[in-house]
């Protein structure tokens, strides 16, 4: 925090802090998107995306677009559905809701699959979907922000693959990836779409996405041209592709500052094993969730399988409302996030504890947010149990 003015820990879902070295690459100074300087570090960061996403597949492609990950769902839509398809969307929480609506927005039949509010659809509910009718794809938040549901992609995986397995497996990783494990290859997944500024660590602004050799050959393969221009993987994947082969090439202007931010907080991700960042994540989120449970509290995901490692929604006390109580917060330096279920906002705050915060030990952003949370939630009236 040496560079950064003083400032409130930013502890939401994303955008999350970020390391000095990181918002210092944000200022290098202009260059040719055509350049070789900065096409070899676009080519870098895509090769540095095959590694945190876990994939060696040569037919595999990365994509860094400029945009929010809200493009991704867009660039699914309108290359691997056409007009008239139907999709089975995994619903546990407000971002289903969102893909939902643009698939229908480019005329696919999309069909969700819902879940009580904290829980995930049960795979035995998937499978029987699945035999009831094929799907061309299959959509899952790994890690839904409203709710903090964390979905088992990997078994989700195995039983499409056994049960349809031509249907695509297309995964919402915006809030799981760097947090949560995602084994691209191993896991059989066809597409993954993510953002910048969640458990990678760079700011908000890019959209991040992987396609599979068969989700490829699917767009190949379509009988209607793409539903969108700018989200056309007709246009892209020829670009992405000779950036990674350390060629020039042009369909529109990439956000250079921030491709150089994303280079810079890739090589801090995967300058140790994934397997070692991702443990320190769960043991900072145990020690959330132990914590929130001493102050007689409970999360939306009440089962353990279902608790994300990079986030945590937290019910408040009856009668404690979210905007009583962020105010007490951010007093104290801390900025959580209100509710984001249309059912239930008001009810419950959401603790993001990814990237920086938790991986940096020299920070006790994740000490500070609980104190500040158990002195603000006296000062709303609810008693901490001693």
């Amino acid at each position: 925090m040496a560079t950064q003015p003083e400032h409130p820990a930013l502890l939401i879902p994303g955008p999350i802090e970020f390391d000095d070295e990181v918002l210092q690459s944000m200022g290098h100074y202009s260059q040719s998107h055509v350049g070789a300087p900065f096409v070899a570090t676009f080519g870098e960061t895509l090769t540095m995306l095959r590694q945190l996403m876990q994939t060696s597949n040569p037919a595999s492609q990365p994509l860094v677009i400029s945009g929010s990950g809200t493009l991704g769902w867009d660039f699914v839509a309108a290359n691997l559905a056409e007009q008239g398809d139907d999709v089975l969307v995994l619903h546990t929480g407000y971002f289903a809701d969102s893909f939902t609506d643009c698939f229908q927005t480019y005329g696919v039949n999309a069909t969700q699959l819902k879940a009580p509010i904290g829980d995930r659809p049960q795979l035995p509910e998937v499978e029987q979907a699945l035999k009831e009718k094929k799907y061309k794809i299959i959509t899952v938040t790994h890690v839904d922000t409203s709710t903090g549901v964390l979905s088992e992609v990997k078994a989700l995986s195995e039983l499409v693959h056994r049960v349809s397995p031509e249907t695509l497996i297309v995964v919402d990783a915006v809030c799981s990836v760097g947090s949560e494990d995602l084994q691209f290859d191993k896991w059989g997944i066809d597409a993954v779409l993510t953002a910048s500024q969640k458990g990678i660590g760079c700011p908000a602004g890019l959209c991040i996405m992987m396609y599979s050799g068969r989700a490829i050959e699917t767009f190949k393969n379509r009988k209607t041209p793409p539903g969108s221009y700018f989200a056309s993987l007709k246009n892209w994947l020829p670009i992405m592709q000779n950036y990674e082969a350390k060629k020039p090439s042009y369909f529109a202007t990439p956000a250079v500052q921030l491709i150089h931010a994303l280079h810079t907080s890739l090589t801090q991700v995967l300058a140790r094993p994934l397997s070692e960042r991702l443990a320190v994540q769960r043991e900072a989120s145990q020690r959330v969730k132990s914590t929130i449970s001493s102050y007689g509290l409970k999360q939306l995901a009440s089962k353990p399988e279902n608790q994300a490692n990079g986030m945590t929604a937290i019910y408040l006390p009856d009668g404690v409302k979210a905007p009583e109580i962020l105010p007490h917060l951010l007093k104290r330096g801390v900025i959580f996030a209100g509710g984001l279920h249309r059912e239930i906002a008001p009810k419950y705050i959401r603790f993001g504890h990814m990237g920086v915060s938790v991986v940096d030990p020299a920070r006790k952003d994740v000490d500070k947010a609980l104190e500040a949370l158990k002195e603000g939630l006296g000062e709303v009236g609810y008693q901490v149990p001693s």
